[in-house]
C-alpha cells in the first residue's frame, strides 16, 4: 500500500466512515465461511511482494505467530502485517523490535465509485509487461524511498494471478513515469469479504504530465471492478496530505485498521521521533540525517543558512550543505568565478568552450556572428540566476548582458553548445553520481493556457522537490515560449510538447534523470582530472555532451556546493560522510569509480 495521511472527505454521495455495514464486514475478518459449503479463508497467509511480505493478520489466530513472522524480515526487505485484530498483544511479543506504523488505512467500497468521462493525455496505462525492465520501476521505488522489488520478482508475475502491476508510459518518449501494485485478496486468502488492496504507487516527481497517480490509481480500481471484487484497501502515512487529498476526492474512507512492522533503517523516520532538523532544507538535512544515523553529533549552527557542525570523538567539522571545511578558500574562488574556472580547466587540457567578456561592444557583436548562437551569464553566481542561453540577435545579447550584470560585476559570453546538460558529481576525487538535466516543457491539453500550464507544472514541481523547483514566468519564459511558435496566452493543442525555459537549472523547473551506469570511461576521466586540477573535494561538474554513453564533452561550470540531494538514489551522502569521518565507513561502501 501506499504510504498516505490526511483529513477525511465527507459528502452526500458516501457513506459515514462508521457505517453500520463498513462496521459489520470490519467485525468479520478473519471468520471461515462454511455454513453454506463456501471454502473458508486460507490461515497463516503471508504473500511475497517483491519489497517484502504482506501478512494477513486476519489469517492469524495468534498474535505470537505474526510478532515472530515479522521478527523474520529479511534484510533490504520491508514486511507489513495488516488487519491485526489484536495489535497491542503483538507488540507484547517483542516491544524493543516491532512497532505500530503511523500509517492510515482507507477503504473504497467500489459502489460508490465515479468514473471520468475523459482520458489521461499523453500517458498510458497498461499491465507490466515482459519487455519492461525491472530497473525502470526500481528507480521509481528508489525516488520515492521505497523499497525495490528483488531482482527476478516481476519476471514470476504472469504466475503469481494475485498480483496486478500496472505502469504508466509517457507515449512521446516510451519512459515509464508511474506504477501501482495491487493485490487480489479473494486469491490470495479466499477473503470472505471479496475484497483487494493497493500498494506501492508511485509517480515520477518530474514527469511533465499531471496527473499519473490518480490515472493509475483509477485503472486498477476498474481492472478489479471487471475483477469482482467489492472494495480496495490501501495504507498511508499519516503526514502523506497529497496522496490523502486523491484518496478523498475519490471516494475512499478511513478505517479502523492498523498495521505492524519491525524496527530498521527503512523504517527508522516512524519510530525514532520527530525529525530535529526538520528546519534545514533538503539538501543539508539529508547530510545530518545521515551523520545520525552513524553516531555523529549535529549541531545546527544556522538551520536558515545551512550551516551545521559534525561532531565525532575528537574530530569537528562545519559545512554548509555539501559545502565543507575540507574545500580550502582557494578551491572555492576557482570555482565561484566561471572565467577562473575555464582557464583551470582549459590548462589542464580539458575541454571547455570558447568563451569572452561583454565589456567590449565590438567583441561581442563579432562573437555572435563567429559562434551564431551564445550563452550570456553572470561570471560568479548560482541556481541558474541571469543566465540566457541560445541567443543569436545582438539586441536580445545586449539586453541579457543589462540583465545578468544585475548578478555579477562581471559578465561571460560563450560558445553555444548543443547537446545535453550533464551533472556529474565528483566525491574525493571519485565520480559518484552523473545525471541529465532538461529544462521544463509543458503539454497542452487543449483547454488551458501556456501561463495556466506553467503554472500546474510549477506547483507539481515544488510538492516534487520540497519547494526547490519552481518555474517564474517572466521574460525568460515568453521568451521560450516565443520561440515555440507560442504565446502564454495560446491554448496549445492537446499533446503539444511546449520548452518552456531555455536552462535545465533544478530551481527553475529542470528535471534531473540519473545515468550514472551509463556514462562512458572518457566522461569519468575528464571529471576526476576537473576536480582534482581545482583541488576541491566536493564538486558538481556541469558537462554538454552530445551522448552520455560517448566521448564527446565540453565543460562548461563547477559547483562548490552541489545538490545531494538530486542524485537520489546514487549514494552521495554517504560518500560526502565518508569524506567527513572515513573512520565511519564501511567496507560495502567502497567503489570503484
Amino acid at each position: 500500500m501506499t504510504n498516505k495521511s490526511g483529513s477525511r472527505h465527507v459528502d452526500n454521495d458516501h457513506p459515514d466512515p462508521m457505517d453500520p455495514s463498513l462496521m459489520a464486514s470490519l467485525k468479520n475478518w478473519g471468520k471461515p465461511i462454511d455454513d453454506n459449503g463456501t471454502q473458508p479463508m486460507a490461515k497463516e497467509v503471508t504473500l511475497d511482494c517483491g519489497w517484502g511480505r504482506l501478512v494477513f493478520g486476519q489469517t492469524f489466530a495468534e498474535p505470537r505467530t505474526v510478532a515472530e513472522i515479522i521478527r523474520r524480515e529479511k534484510k533490504d526487505q520491508r514486511d507489513i502485517a495488516l488487519y491485526v485484530r489484536e495489535p497491542n498483544l503483538i507488540l507484547a511479543n517483542a516491544p524493543q523490535e516491532l512497532f505500530l506504523d503511523p500509517s492510515l488505512t482507507y477503504r473504497l467500497d467500489f459502489r460508490h465509485y465515479q468514473t471520468r468521462s475523459d482520458q489521461p493525455e499523453g500517458v498510458r496505462i497498461r499491465l507490466y509487461s515482459a519487455s519492461d525492465k525491472q530497473l525502470h520501476i526500481d528507480r521509481l521505488y528508489k525516488i520515492h524511498n521505497m523499497v525495490p522489488a528483488y531482482d527476478g520478482f516481476y519476471s514470476k508475475l504472469d504466475e503469481l494471478k494475485e498480483h496486478c502491476l500496472l505502469v504508466a508510459e509517457d507515449t512521446s518518449t516510451g519512459e515509464l513515469i508511474g506504477a501501482v501494485h495491487g493485490v487480489d485478496h479473494k486469491l490470495a486468502i479466499n477473503d470472505p469479504d471479496n475484497g483487494c488492496s493497493l500498494w506501492a504507487l508511485v509517480a515520477d516527481p518530474q514527469a511533465q504530465i499531471p496527473m499519473v497517480g490518480e490515472w493509475l490509481t483509477r485503472a486498477l480500481i476498474e481492472k478489479f471492478i471487471a475483477d469482482g471484487r467489492d472494495f480496495m484497501d490501501l495504507s498511508v502515512m499519516h503526514d502523506n496530505t497529497r496522496a490523502i487529498k486523491l484518496y478523498d476526492r475519490l471516494g475512499f474512507q478511513q478505517v479502523p485498521v492498523y498495521c505492524i512492522k519491525k524496527k530498521n533503517s527503512i523504517n527508522e523516520r516512524w519510530f525514532v521521533g520527530q525529525d530535529p532538523e526538520e528546519n534545514l532544507n533538503i539538501y543539508a538535512r539529508i547530510i545530518t540525517m545521515e551523520a545520525r544515523r552513524r553516531g555523529i553529533g549535529v549541531e545546527i549552527l544556522d538551520a536558515e543558512g545551512g550551516f551545521f557542525k559534525l561532531n565525532l570523538g575528537g574530530r569537528s567539522i562545519t559545512c554548509r550543505e555539501s559545502l565543507s571545511e575540507l574545500t580550502s578558500a582557494i578551491a572555492m574562488s576557482r570555482c565561484d568565478d566561471k572565467a577562473v574556472t575555464r582557464r583551470v580547466l582549459e590548462h589542464e587540457g580539458l575541454r571547455v568552450p570558447e568563451q569572452i567578456t561583454s565589456d567590449d561592444a565590438d567583441a561581442v557583436e563579432s562573437f555572435i556572428n563567429l559562434h551564431h548562437k551564445v550563452v550570456v551569464k553572470p561570471a560568479r553566481g548560482e541556481q541558474g540566476r541571469g543566465i540566457k542561453v541560445g541567443l543569436t540577435q545582438l539586441p536580445e545579447v545586449q539586453e541579457a548582458i543589462k540583465e545578468a550584470a544585475d548578478y555579477s560585476d562581471k559578465v561571460l559570453l560563450e560558445e553555444c553548445v548543443d547537446g545535453e546538460d550533464l551533472r556529474i558529481i565528483v566525491i574525493d576525487y571519485k565520480v559518484v553520481a552523473a545525471a541529465v538535466r532538461r529544462p521544463p516543457h509543458v503539454v497542452g491539453n487543449g483547454k488551458d493556457s501556456v501561463a495556466t500550464l506553467v503554472e500546474n507544472l510549477s506547483h507539481r514541481r515544488a510538492a516534487a522537490t520540497h519547494g526547490e523547483s519552481t518555474i517564474p514566468v517572466d521574460v525568460e519564459t515568453a521568451r521560450c515560449v516565443r520561440q515555440s511558435g507560442y504565446s502564454l496566452d495560446d491554448i496549445p493543442a492537446s499533446g503539444t510538447r511546449i520548452k518552456v525555459r531555455s536552462t535545465a537549472n533544478l530551481h527553475t523547473g529542470g528535471t534531473i534523470h540519473d545515468v550514472t551506469n551509463q556514462l562512458h570511461p572518457v566522461l569519468i576521466a575528464a571529471a576526476k582530472r576537473a576536480a582534482r586540477a581545482l583541488h576541491i573535494p566536493v564538486v558538481g561538474l556541469d558537462f554538454l555532451v552530445p551522448d552520455v554513453g560517448g566521448p564527446d564533452y565540453v565543460i562548461i561550470e563547477a559547483n562548490e556546493r552541489p545538490g545531494l540531494a538530486n542524485h537520489e538514489p546514487q549514494p552521495t551522502v554517504e560518500r560526502f560522510i565518508d569524506l567527513l569521518f572515513p573512520h565511519t565507513k564501511s567496507v560495502s561502501n567502497e567503489q570503484e569509480n
